[in-house]
């Protein structure tokens, strides 16, 4: 499906914001276009903030906190409003910090308001920054195509000095975090109206198109595949690691290469005091292992590739020199590569909750680095690292990925051979 330019989408909401004032309209869902930086293979979305309304693009950081933006450079809105001290809105956000600032009073610098630390985790670069709050307008949507715009007047947020933006995707003015708190993104726009506490993420596999982003619950239509209903979904509870509360963890036991384990300390697996454990994120964009899981996992993948591969005449998984960040590179035409993609080996993550497994087939698992080269898109984390899985953008892509917040439980349905994420259609109904 043709990308839904954010202009057209800025015209939609020019249109409807009228329509949607309406007070008896109550949204059933809402819905944001999510792209990929071709460059950095961030997420971006636009959101559309303050008053005149701006389209205010930021980098998607699945377990970021809150959302902040750049509010140096040209934050005009009349419709800004710091968070005062003690107020309501501090408490929300726990805020630790009460200052003063000895500029004129502008977005982001205002006498007697309370502060949150915003982070670039691109940099691991964190400064101060100004709580405040200011209009955001979002489409709803009945699961399969764009609905009325609707306003939250009120919408938390924390400012942040132009600095921080080094590293961003080209154009990112913040950084839009939708993890665990209680001032997130998805936290917000679902208290705000009213929606069951869930939010779902399908993320495109090309960088020429757009994937979506759900608030509330589906079911979610993606064409030609049929609806994605609770009954489509697969489901594992979610973890909590007591040193990074705003991340997501899952509960993974053990990996298999087909239907064969691979051998691993599985101790590696378990969270235990803060270290270890499978996160799910956006900031990276392959998967990464701790070294022992890596070597293992590749060379069985490796090993299972070559035994399948003989049963097929001029293929034969020819190694070839690596290309950072990888560590398995093949030579493409030794490679069977089919309409889905390329046909290896499936990789099995075996979750905490029984018999459910998530698996990563030949889209998710290899990715093409030069015209000849395909590489095992899994990088080495090294050894003794905080967290022993992080999975990683490109294992999610073509996944519809939801996080039900208030049962902290996951909920994934792959959409392998029935359709890709960038075909929800972003057109009113």
């Amino acid at each position: 499906m043709a990308t839904f330019s954010h202009h057209h989408l800025l015209l939609i909401f020019s249109l409807l914001t009228v329509t949607s004032a309406a007070p008896s309209f109550r949204p059933k869902a809402l819905v944001l276009p999510v792209s990929k930086d071709p460059s950095t293979l961030q997420y971006t979305i636009n959101l559309t903030q303050r008053t005149p309304p701006v389209s205010v693009p930021v980098t998607l950081h699945l377990g970021g906190p809150f959302l902040w933006v750049d509010c140096d450079r040209n934050y005009v809105s009349s419709t800004y409003r710091p968070a005062r001290c003690n107020s309501a809105q501090c408490s929300l956000a726990d805020s630790k910090s009460c200052g003063s600032c000895n500029s004129p009073p502008r977005p982001g610098c205002n006498k007697n308001t309370c502060g949150l630390s915003p982070e670039n985790p691109f940099t691991n670069t964190a400064t101060s920054g100004e709580l405040a709050t200011d209009v955001v307008r979002i489409n709803s949507t009945d699961g399969a195509n764009l609905g009325r715009v609707v306003t939250t007047p009120n919408f938390l947020f924390s400012c942040a000095p132009t600095f921080l933006l080094k590293g961003l995707a080209k154009g990112a003015q913040g950084v839009a975090g939708f993890g665990r708190t209680k001032i997130s993104i998805p936290s917000q726009l679902t208290s705000a109206f009213n929606l069951p506490k869930k939010f779902a993420i399908c993320l495109a596999s090309s960088v020429s198109d757009e994937g979506v982003i759900f608030f509330g619950d589906g079911p979610y239509t993606l064409y030609p595949a049929p609806v994605v209903t609770a009954a489509s979904l697969s489901y594992t509870p979610l973890l909590v690691n007591p040193s990074s509360t705003s991340d997501y963890y899952i509960g993974v036991t053990s990996i298999k290469i087909e239907n064969t384990s691979v051998p691993i300390n599985k101790a590696l697996l378990l969270i235990n005091k803060g270290k270890g454990g499978t996160k799910i994120s956006t900031v990276h964009p392959y998967t990464i292992m701790e070294s022992s899981i890596f070597n293992a996992v590749s060379s069985y993948f490796h090993k299972e590739l070559k035994k399948e591969y003989m049963k097929y005449d001029g293929y034969n998984a020819t190694i070839v020199k690596a290309v950072a960040p990888f560590k398995l590179c093949y030579d493409r035409s030794t490679l069977l590569i089919t309409r889905p993609g390329v046909e290896v080996p499936t990789i099995k993550l075996v979750l905490q909750s029984e018999k459910v497994e998530w698996a990563i087939n030949g889209w998710n698992s290899m990715v093409t680095v030069k015209d000849n080269v395909m590489c095992f898109a899994f990088v080495d984390g090294g050894k003794n690292t905080e967290t022993s899985i992080i999975l990683g953008g490109y294992q999610l892509e073509d996944n519809i990925v939801q996080f039900d917040l208030a049962k902290s439980r996951l909920a994934f349905h792959s959409f392998y051979l029935e359709s890709r994420c960038s075909n929800f259609n972003f057109t009113i109904a």
